[in-house]
C-alpha cells in the first residue's frame, strides 16, 4: 500500500459506532422539533431514544475497537444537543415561556451545565478514576427533566402549577452537572461474567417495572441517582475523616 492510500485510510472514520452517534444526534433534534410543534410528550419519548443510541455508540465502538478521537469528540457535541440544548429547550417550550427571564434563566442554566459538564470530563480523560463521574451526567439530568414532562402530560397535572417544580428540577440539574459530587460510572460491573441465578430474575423484574409504568420508573430511577451523588460524596468524605482520627 502507498503511503498516500496509507493517508486517506487513518483519515476515514469509523462508520458503525458513528452511527448511533449520529442516531442519538437526530434524536436530540427531533425532540427540538417536536416541542415546536407542540408534541411534548414525543420531545420526551426521543429524548430517552438518544439516551439508549448514546449508550450503545461507546459500548460498540469498544467491543468493534473502533474507538477514535473523532468519534468521542463527536459524541460530546451530539450529547451537548441531545441532553444539554434538548431538554432546556424542550423545557422551556412546554413551561417557562409564560415565565419570562425566569424560564429564560433556568433554561440556559441546564444548557449551560450541560456544556461545562461536557467540557470537563473531556479534559479529564486520562486523569479521572474510571469508577466515577465527577458532576451528574448529562445524559441522566436529561432524563429527569424528560421524565418530568413525560409524567405530567401522562397525568393530566395542571401546567400553572408544576412549572415551578419544573423550575427547581432545571437548575438543579444544571448546578448538579457541575458539581464535584461523585456519581457511580458502573464501570466495574461485569457484564460478561457469570451472576447467580436470582440476579437474572431480579433484571427481569426490574425491566417489567419499568415497562409497565415507563414515564414514572425512569423519572424515580433517574432521580434516585441524582440524588445518589451528593450521599455518596458525603460518606466518602466522613469515612476519611474518620480514618484521620483513627
Amino acid at each position: 500500500m502507498t503511503p498516500e492510500k496509507r493517508s486517506i485510510r487513518r483519515r476515514g472514520i469509523y462508520l458503525l459506532p458513528n452511527l448511533f452517534t449520529t442516531g442519538a444526534l437526530f434524536a436530540g433534534f427531533y425532540a427540538i422539533t417536536s416541542a415546536m410543534g407542540g408534541r411534548f410528550e414525543t420531545a420526551a419519548i426521543a429524548i430517552f431514544v438518544a439516551m439508549i443510541l448514546d449508550g450503545l455508540d461507546g459500548r460498540v465502538a469498544r467491543l468493534t475497537n473502533t474507538q477514535s478521537e473523532f468519534g468521542a469528540q463527536y459524541d460530546s457535541l451530539s450529547d451537548m444537543v441531545s441532553f444539554g440544548a434538548a431538554p432546556a429547550l424542550v423545557m422551556y417550550l412546554w413551561a417557562f415561556s409564560s415565565l419570562g427571564k425566569l424560564g429564560l434563566f433556568a433554561a440556559f442554566v441546564h444548557m449551560a451545565g450541560g456544556a461545562l459538564r461536557l467540557a470537563r470530563f473531556n479534559t479529564q480523560l486520562t486523569s479521572a478514576d474510571k469508577r466515577y463521574f465527577q458532576g451528574l451526567p448529562s445524559p441522566a439530568a436529561a432524563a429527569i427533566l424528560a421524565g418530568f414532562i413525560w409524567i405530567s402530560i401522562e397525568h393530566g397535572y395542571d401546567i400553572e402549577i408544576v412549572k415551578y417544580i419544573a423550575i427547581v428540577l432545571t437548575i438543579s440539574t444544571g448546578l448538579l452537572m457541575v458539581s464535584n459530587f461523585r456519581y457511580s460510572s458502573f464501570k466495574e460491573i461485569d457484564l460478561k461474567g457469570k451472576v447467580p441465578f436470582f440476579v437474572t430474575i431480579t433484571v427481569m423484574l426490574g425491566i417489567a417495572f419499568v415497562m409497565a409504568q415507563p414515564q414514572t420508573m425512569l423519572f424515580l430511577l433517574f432521580l434516585g441517582y441524582a440524588i445518589s451523588g451528593p450521599v455518596v460524596t458525603l460518606v466518602m468524605r466522613k469515612r476519611r475523616l474518620h480514618g484521620r482520627k483513627l
